[in-house]
């Protein structure tokens, strides 16, 4: 027996042993485990999105401090951050993981638990209103999650309301003086939900207070404002501000890859979902346990999350819908809302819903046409045809440049197309709700962000919002050249910071090339190792990573 238990105890340590090396030591030992490169999808020039090797970047200071809280909290207990290349994880999440994403986290949170969804491709995938609602209280967005509430990282300030010639107002407060500089010409609106909490955009650094003074607002609420006594504030801490950037920056060294996410790329106007009762019921479950919090259950957008988010969630009972294929003023296709709900709605709470089935998603779109009465009223027009994009020249983005502001497109937007122009601060919705215009420069458009999608924007315009139709202000050809142009205000840039991002002249030349594909992580252009573009006279073969050659 003694020779079993020494023969049991020795085989063991070798296991163990075997499993240090291969797992630890062995990893340490090939030189990718020590390189800050990902291949990084990025837009060029000409609108494309092509991959590229580049270096990761490190957390800033306040994403660190939001590293720290996501340790100290457990989130990594739930949450893994690691793509896996089986079982179809890469047309779920994201690009499979690459070594040179985790370059700057020690210690590693790869985890294999998934409680929670895998955070590796979260950042962008939400705003960070959404994810300011989710740590308050994730069942407001999402209905059946198990995960606690973090409200130990908001202060909370309960203020006396009282009537008003408009509405309600906040009774004076010592409190308040914390948090606002109370300056009475520069008004903040807010929004209670229906029970009084009301959320409070906090500073980009987490620094308060904020400059102005606060106004409670209760028009999304229509002729039926709920009768409120008192209002609780509730402010996000420093760090709760530091953990949502850090979620943010999840991903994002791999670039703008979510431009060209397959699943989440589904172009359909053409498409009728029956609107059968097994259809509706089904679509009920599905608002239900997903919808509701945001869009609220008469499908209004008064959820109880509403008061979190910017902008507001979309209220179906209007029947009004930014995103179609259809004439301005028209009810949008079935296909229409099949692609929103599937891509989702860039830098807003509303995210891909890739992920859920098929007949999910139809059916959903069944049942929030049963919240407007035009829907049985109405009928969409049939789709507008937009023919193929024009090739992309180096002419016509110039000339797009100068059409731009002869369209005073940078009225809104900015010269830049940062979205900070002269009229930008005082943009509002048909619902008289403040809207921002669009961050060019990010490239992450909300409706689309190829050439075809910001064209037919221009086309029909966005029902709702200040954004017109120019359809019958500018030729086609007009409509094309500025299309390409607002892609290119974002080409070689962070789509995160907006930054402009390190990539040489000799790798941008060939990255604008027609004749470098670079469409996929393996097949990344290597900077480091430059190759005659094709067709030169004497040019050597390309190189593309992780070295398959041509």
């Amino acid at each position: 027996m003694r020779s079993v238990g020494s023969l049991a105890l020795g085989a063991g340590f070798a296991c163990v042993t075997l499993a240090m090396f291969v797992q630890g030591f062995l990893p340490a030992m090939i030189p990718e485990s020590r390189s800050r490169q990902v291949s990084r999808a990025v837009r060029t020039d000409l609108g494309a999105v092509k991959w590229i090797r580049h270096d990761a970047t490190d957390y800033t200071p306040l994403e660190r401090v939001g590293r720290a809280v996501y340790i100290r909290e457990g989130c990594w207990y739930c949450h893994s951050q690691y793509v896996r290349p089986v079982a179809g994880e890469e047309l779920r999440w994201g690009p499979v993981s690459e070594a040179g994403e985790y370059a700057f986290d020690l210690p590693h949170m790869l985890s294999t638990r998934r409680i929670g969804p895998d955070l590796t491709r979260v950042g962008l995938k939400y705003g960070d209103d959404w994810h300011y609602a989710h740590h308050w209280d994730p069942r407001l967005v999402v209905p059946d999650s198990v995960m606690p509430s973090f409200k130990w990282l908001y202060a909370q300030v309960r203020v006396p309301v009282t009537k008003a010639e408009d509405g309600l107002a906040l009774a004076p407060s010592l409190a308040l003086r914390a948090y606002f500089t109370m300056k009475a010409e520069t008004p903040i609106p807010l929004y209670p939900n229906a029970s009084g909490v009301t959320f409070v955009p906090p500073p980009s650094d987490g620094r308060w207070p904020l400059a102005g003074t606060p106004v409670i607002d209760l028009k999304g609420f229509g002729d039926r404002p709920p009768a409120l006594s008192a209002v609780t504030l509730v402010l996000p801490s420093a760090e709760l501000v530091g953990l949502v950037k850090y979620i943010q920056k999840l991903g994002t060294n791999r670039g703008a890859w979510r431009e060209v996410f397959e699943p989440q790329t589904v172009s359909v106007s053409v498409m009728t979902i029956p609107a059968s009762v097994d259809l509706v019921e089904l679509g009920r479950s599905v608002y239900q346990a997903r919808c509701v919090g945001c869009h609220g259950p008469k499908g209004d957008g008064n959820g109880p999350a509403a008061t979190f988010l910017s902008p507001r969630p979309r209220d179906f009972t209007l029947g009004v819908f930014k995103f179609r294929t259809t004439p301005s003023g028209s009810l949008p296709t079935d296909g229409d809302l099949y692609r929103t709900v599937t891509r989702g709605v860039r830098w807003t709470a509303m995210p891909t819903w890739h992920e859920i089935p098929d007949k999910e998603r139809m059916a959903v779109i069944v049942y929030i046409k049963t919240f407007s009465s035009r829907w049985k009223d109405d009928k969409p027009e049939p789709p507008v045809v937009i023919g193929e994009p024009p090739t992309a020249t180096p002419d016509l983005i110039t000339r797009g440049k100068d059409l731009y502001q002869k369209a005073k497109c940078a009225q809104c937007h900015g010269e830049t197309g940062t979205g900070d122009g002269e009229s930008a601060s005082s943009l509002s919705d048909d619902s008289k709700f403040p809207i921002r215009p669009t961050d060019f420069g990010r490239g992450q458009l909300k409706g689309g962000s190829t050439a075809r999608d910001v064209y037919r924007t221009m086309t029909l315009g966005l029902d709702g919002t200040p954004m017109p139709s120019f359809a019958d202000s500018m030729s086609d050809e007009e409509r094309w050249a500025i299309s390409y142009y607002v892609l290119s205000l974002s080409a070689w840039r962070d789509p995160l910071t907006g930054e402009p991002l390190d990539v040489p002249a000799a790798a941008r030349a060939e990255l604008n090339s027609p004749a470098v594909a670079a469409d996929h992580p393996r097949f990344a252009l290597d900077p480091a190792k430059p190759a005659s573009l094709a067709g030169e006279p004497g040019g050597r073969p390309r190189v593309l990573y992780p070295g398959v050659r041509e």
